[in-house]
């Protein structure tokens, strides 16, 4: 099932660290906050457990997440969840749209996924959770998110390419770890039916493109014991990095070594700030389109059915 990209979330443990996160994606990547979910005293009461900020980078919604008010309680389920899954390098998942829930549910049904539903939530989304994705958690949502831009006839994004000093283009590539690439090729083209658009070699791992509606996942398989993508796949699991796309490279490594940020990788391939220094998060530039990868952009707006 091909369904457009949402948005892709990750955990804070503490939210005195969100502003921090959120501030370091505005000013390093051009982040536009586009809503925030905030602990008050009306949605205290009404059992609010997390705060958050929506962000816009290019085309691609981020959301560091922070449990607080209930979530910030030890035993409180999401805010003991959020803990869990903050080390670095571990990402939540992503969030994928459709405008038939219940024909979705059906079809991940039977294809033998097991799916969750919140409570109160029925009618707006379900959950795959991570153990059935290889670490991947995948929300299956109805509802646009709040202030959603991208399903506006007028939205572009290219104001992050012609004026922010990164030029981004748009979100390439979502990588995840496998333990192997025929694990990944009977989840994702045989169980989720995201057709294998090429394989190559990176200098840690083996990779499979899969194409996910109007992003590319590339499930990494390390080339040895030593490789990171190994550790990442026993250890981590789920997500191990997001690709965006820059119209000049150089430049772009130009513009983050000014911030004095210490980059890895080639930049005549693709590079990164280094994790330590982005919140314990791996995200790749690069000019390059490898061989068989659609053009970047977002297909929010075009949802009418699935």
């Amino acid at each position: 099932m091909q369904l457009p990209l949402v948005h892709i979330s990750w955990a804070l443990a503490d939210n005195a660290d969100r502003p921090g996160c959120d501030a370091f994606f505005q000013d390093v990547f051009g982040a536009e906050p586009v809503y925030e979910i905030l602990v008050t005293p009306e949605t205290e009461k009404m059992g609010l457990d997390r705060e958050e900020t929506l962000m816009m980078i290019g085309d691609a919604m981020v959301i560091p997440i922070a449990p607080a008010g209930r979530g910030a309680q030890e035993g409180a389920p999401l805010g003991d969840m959020l803990r869990r899954s903050s080390a670095p390098m571990r990402w939540l998942g992503l969030a994928l749209k459709t405008n038939d829930l219940e024909s979705a549910d059906a079809w991940f049904a039977e294809r033998g996924f097991k799916r969750h539903y919140d409570r109160g939530m029925e009618a707006h989304y379900f959950l795959v959770p991570r153990g059935q994705a290889m670490g991947m958690r995948l929300e299956i949502v109805k509802q646009d998110m709040p202030n959603e831009p991208r399903t506006a006839p007028d939205w572009s994004p290219a104001k992050w390419r012609d004026a922010h000093p990164l030029g981004i283009e748009g979100l390439q590539a979502v990588g995840i770890s496998a333990p192997s690439l025929d694990e990944a090729r009977e989840l994702f083209a045989d169980k989720l039916g995201w057709r294998e658009i090429g394989t190559r070699e990176l200098p840690d791992a083996d990779c499979a493109a899969f194409a996910a509606a109007d992003t590319v996942l590339e499930a990494m398989e390390g080339n040895s014991e030593a490789s990171p993508l190994t550790a990442h796949a026993r250890d981590v699991k789920g997500i191990y990095h997001l690709v965006f796309k820059v119209k000049d490279a150089a430049s772009a490594a130009t513009y983050l070594r000014g911030k004095g940020l210490t980059l890895i990788g080639n930049t005549d391939e693709r590079f990164a700030i280094h994790p330590d220094e982005a919140h314990g998060r791996l995200i790749w530039l690069t000019e390059v389109t490898p061989d068989g990868y659609p053009e970047v952009g977002s297909k929010l707006g075009e949802v009418v059915g699935n």
